[in-house]
């Protein structure tokens, strides 16, 4: 039987190649390249197209269902669900869509997104991962350095999940720094749930959401793995701010090495086990950041530090320094700076309302 030939416009072919679920989203990329990146003749593959497809194309493993699959997506529904959610669609033949995920040899065909575009700077963009359930050292420490790039042209990246993420977007939004979050289901699901607040606000600043997955689509765990290779293909290089040494971080690590990018580590804890992948990465050759500055250093990009110090008074920084290093409580500072307790109490406050430092269960930490 001859195969039916759909007949339809440009959009309407992509999204029905997002629909494609589980089909190899590296057999869609190649088999894309084989119909030199004309996406109706994607769409419109016959079974012998794909027979010299496998003849050209040896190395790359066909997927099955491929053909099946295509006989359920109706491309014209699938774009019309779409457009009735709200979704916007950028596609690879549009001149925005970003150069750095065209580099991937598993690109995603076209994305869904909200959010404009001309928010974020896809020049400069630094991918954000780490663990779901993050301690506040390393939050912190995550919330320091995004703070020294306050009002820059850095676009942080991430995956809008518990923990690593959620920080990294809402100290982007709270420096004022554009942001993309990569989600693994439809756009019309926030999650999770805790994160709605967070996902509004990424739409209401300068930032973009994106996935490849069709309206209705739940988020369900095999998802976030394609996903993570969508927020390290987006970005220069990748910052781990925390990661075990079996966890969906440590995959999106190997994914910026597959990928030819920069790997930064932010040191941790060596007795929290969320570090353990940390220091498998750094001995194996990741940089080490503590500072802002030593990302632009590793991307090569131009820095200027913005250092809150520079405006404290001698106790302030002799308070700052101090818990810089470690978090104190009240009675610990007085007594390690043999500070008077109402002078003391006097400069926190002060710098609490600065935005310096912030306190947590009675004892000071520096603030993002």
């Amino acid at each position: 039987m001859q195969q039916k030939i759909f007949k339809g416009n440009k959009v309407e072919y992509y999204c029905a190649a997002l629909a494609l679920q589980g089909v190899s989203n590296f057999f869609k990329a190649n088999l894309f390249e084989y119909f030199k990146y004309d996406i109706e003749a994607f769409w419109n593959c016959t079974k012998s197209d794909m027979e010299d497809f496998c003849k050209k194309f040896p190395d790359v493993r066909v997927s099955r269902t491929f053909f099946s699959k295509k006989k359920e997506i109706n491309p014209a529904l699938e774009c019309e669900n779409a457009h009735k959610k709200g979704y916007k669609i950028l596609t690879f033949d549009d001149d925005l869509y970003p150069d750095l995920l065209r580099e991937i040899p598993d690109f995603p065909l076209a994305l869904y997104y909200k959010g404009e575009l001309s928010d974020v700077n896809f020049k400069k963009t630094l991918a954000v991962v780490g663990s779901r359930k993050a301690s506040t050292n390393a939050k912190e420490s995550l919330a320091s350095i995004i703070s020294q790039m306050q009002n820059t042209d850095v676009t942080i990246v991430s995956g809008l999940a518990w923990g690593i993420d959620a920080r990294a977007h809402e100290c982007a939004i709270k420096n004022n720094l554009p942001t993309i979050a990569v989600i693994g289901s439809g756009l019309d699901f926030e999650y999770p749930s805790s994160n709605k607040h967070l996902y509004r606000e990424i739409l209401d600043g300068a930032g973009v959401i994106f996935s490849e997955y069709s309206p209705g689509t739940p988020p369900v765990s095999y998802n976030f793995p394609a996903r993570n290779r969508i927020v390290t293909g987006l970005s220069y290089g990748t910052l781990v701010a925390e990661a075990a040494l079996k966890s969906g971080a440590m995959i999106s690590a190997n994914l910026t090495l597959e990928q030819n990018r920069e790997l930064m580590c932010i040191p941790g804890l060596i007795s929290n086990p969320n570090c353990e992948g940390i220091y498998h990465l750094i001995k194996n050759g990741a940089s080490v950041i503590t500072s802002a500055e030593d990302i632009f250093e590793c991307l090569n990009w131009n820095f200027e530090q913005n250092d809150k110090k520079t405006e404290l008074s001698d106790t302030e920084k002799n308070v700052f320094d101090t818990i810089q290093i470690e978090p104190q409580n009240f009675d610990s500072l007085s007594s390690k700076l043999n500070i008077p307790d109402d002078e003391l109490m006097v400069c926190l406050t002060g710098m609490e309302l600065k935005g310096l430092i912030k306190q947590i269960n009675t004892k000071y930490y520096i603030s993002n």
